[in-house]
């Protein structure tokens, strides 16, 4: 990866293992603005909803009946005959916004993006990273308690949804599931690492790509 022609880091990472301040933290390092809720911040803005419900319909499994309603509902142009409406609330539509949030960021400027589908919608890319971030079920429980202000008991709860959700979402639309390896350039487990030293890891990681993609000096 060459950081002096324009680069994007995305970052895939498990609720409660500190992704999202790494990520912030490697965008500082590298001097590029770090982007975790551009996305839901459209969602919200686009559909008029609030971010559980958004969420909620993300988790949801295919349902026939909504997509056959969205079909309809663009055929009949409601928005020219009724004025501006919302489009209809599936998790298609979530994902074709999420789309355009995505590559009109990475095609304006260097950037670190945090978030489920970014490493699959921005894998084609030129001079892309794709990070993986995971963690210990038991650091992660006690990470989302802390934050949450709920009880271990509740975290744990709170986790297995948040990744059943994540993980019905990502296999929906890319069509893999986002806990296999060969989808990232590096999955770290941050467990018994601070979050400078993740940085530190992913930045060593990215001058290997770097040089490893670099043309040999001609011999002598």
């Amino acid at each position: 990866m060459e950081t002096t022609d324009r680069f994007v880091i995305t970052i895939n990472r498990e609720l409660g293992s500190g992704g999202r301040t790494i990520g912030r933290k490697l965008a500082e390092r590298l001097g590029v603005r770090f982007y975790a809720k551009a996305v839901i911040v459209e969602l919200v803005k686009r559909l008029e909803l609030p971010i559980d419900e958004i969420e909620r319909i993300k988790a949801m499994k295919h349902h026939w009946f909504m997509d056959l309603s969205q079909t309809y509902l663009e055929r009949g142009n409601l928005s020219e005959r009724f004025g501006k409406i919302p489009p209809v609330a599936t998790a298609a539509n979530m994902y074709r916004i999420e789309k355009e949030v995505l590559l009109d960021i990475a095609s304006r400027e260097s950037c670190v993006i945090a978030g489920r589908m970014t490493c699959n919608i921005l894998k084609d890319m030129p001079n892309n990273f794709k990070v993986f971030i995971e963690s210990p079920i038991e650091n992660r429980v006690a990470r989302v308690a802390g934050e949450q202000g709920i009880s271990e008991e509740e975290a744990l709860k709170v986790i297995r949804k948040v990744d059943a959700g994540r993980e019905t979402y990502t296999k929906k639309f890319a069509r893999a599931s986002r806990y296999d390896s060969r989808n990232y350039d590096l999955v770290l487990n941050v467990g018994d690492l601070t979050e400078d030293q993740a940085v530190d890891i992913i930045l060593f990681a990215l001058d290997k790509k770097r040089a490893k993609a670099e043309p040999s000096a001609p011999q002598q």
